[in-house]
């Protein structure tokens, strides 16, 4: 993953696609009382490195554009799942969302495929979605 990530994005320093490989890969999947420790061990591996949020750019845009046509709440932590589903797929080969009735599992499949769909049929120039 970091060797993609350098690749599409050769002037990163590689301390920075390492943080962003390991944030990608893992943070979906630990629950949200891990992140606290998680990024505490990010920034005691990586002290001198500023760890800076990702630019999902037009997938992000796209993303709430199908959320609000599927009258649907804007709501960050939900868009926040979709994108780390998409980063999921990007990494894993099987991937399976779990959780209890109603919290969004179906919800955000759906956001992500219609997502896809549209960035594709638009011709979206980016070769990652």
């Amino acid at each position: 993953m970091a060797g993609s990530l350098k690749r599409a994005n050769p002037n990163l320093v590689e301390d920075g696609v390492l943080i962003r490989a390991m944030r990608d890969a893992n943070v979906p999947k630990f629950l949200k009382h891990d992140l606290p420790l998680f990024n505490a061990i990010i920034q005691d591996l990586f002290p001198t490195i500023d760890i800076t949020e990702n630019d999902y750019g037009n997938l992000e845009k796209v993303i709430k554009e199908i959320i609000v046509r599927n009258n649907l709440q804007l709501h960050k932590p939900f868009i926040i799942k979709v994108i780390q589903l998409f980063e999921t797929f990007n990494v894993r080969f099987g991937v399976m969302v779990v959780g209890p009735t109603g919290s969004g599992k179906t919800a955000s499949y759906e956001i992500l495929a219609e997502t896809m769909t549209y960035l594709r049929e638009c011709g979206d120039p980016n070769p990652v979605y």
